[in-house]
C-alpha cells in the first residue's frame, strides 16, 4: 500500500524529483506543514487557548505579587486559580491530540517518501560552514559537508516558514 502511494506522488512530483530536489521537498514542505496549520485551526478552540494564556501570564504576575509581599492568603488563591488553569490547559491539550494525530501519517508518508529519494544528497549549500550543520551531520554519521544542508533540514525550515505564514495570516498568535 504505501508502495503505491509513493508511486503516485512521484507521478505527481514528476521530473522534479530528480532535478529539481529543492523545489519538489519546499513544495512537499509547505502541504505539510500548511496541512497542519489548518487541521490544527479547525480542531483546536483559538479563543479557548488565548483565554488560557492570557490567564497564566495573569497568574504568574500575581503570584510574583504574593512572593514578593509574603500575603499567604493571595498565595492559596493563586494556587486554587493555578488548579483551574491546570485544567483549562489539559482540555486543550486533549484537543490538540486530533489534529497531531490526523497529521502524522501524512507526514510519515511524506518523510518516507523523501528520504527515499535525498538520502545523502545535498539539498542546500550555504556560503559558509555553519557549525550546526557540522554537528548534526557528525551525530548522524552524514556524508554531507558542514555548509550543506540535506533534505529533512530543508523540509523543517520550509514547513516551518508557511506555518508561520499561515498562524499569522490566520490570527492564531
Amino acid at each position: 500500500m504505501i508502495e503505491g502511494i509513493y508511486q503516485f506522488l512521484d507521478n505527481l512530483f514528476g521530473g522534479y524529483i530528480a532535478q529539481h530536489p529543492l523545489l519538489a521537498i519546499t513544495i512537499a514542505g509547505f502541504i505539510i506543514g500548511g496541512s497542519y496549520t489548518l487541521i490544527y485551526y479547525f480542531f483546536t478552540d483559538i479563543e479557548k487557548t488565548r483565554k488560557m494564556q492570557k490567564m497564566a501570564k495573569e497568574l504568574q504576575m500575581e503570584l510574583k505579587e504574593a512572593q514578593e509581599k509574603g500575603d499567604e492568603k493571595k498565595l492559596r488563591k493563586v494556587q486554587q486559580k493555578q488548579m483551574e488553569l491546570m485544567k483549562m490547559q489539559s482540555e486543550i491539550m486533549q484537543q490538540q491530540m486530533v489534529p497531531m494525530l490526523l497529521t502524522m501519517p501524512i507526514f510519515w508518508i511524506f518523510f518516507g517518501w523523501l528520504r527515499r529519494w535525498y538520502v545523502e544528497v545535498a539539498i542546500v549549500k550555504a556560503p559558509f560552514n555553519f557549525f550546526l550543520f557540522d554537528w548534526f551531520h557528525s551525530m548522524y554519521h552524514s556524508a554531507l559537508g558542514p555548509d550543506e544542508l540535506g533534505y529533512l533540514g530543508w523540509y523543517i525550515l520550509s514547513s516551518y516558514i508557511i506555518g508561520m505564514v499561515l498562524r499569522k495570516f490566520l490570527d492564531m498568535g
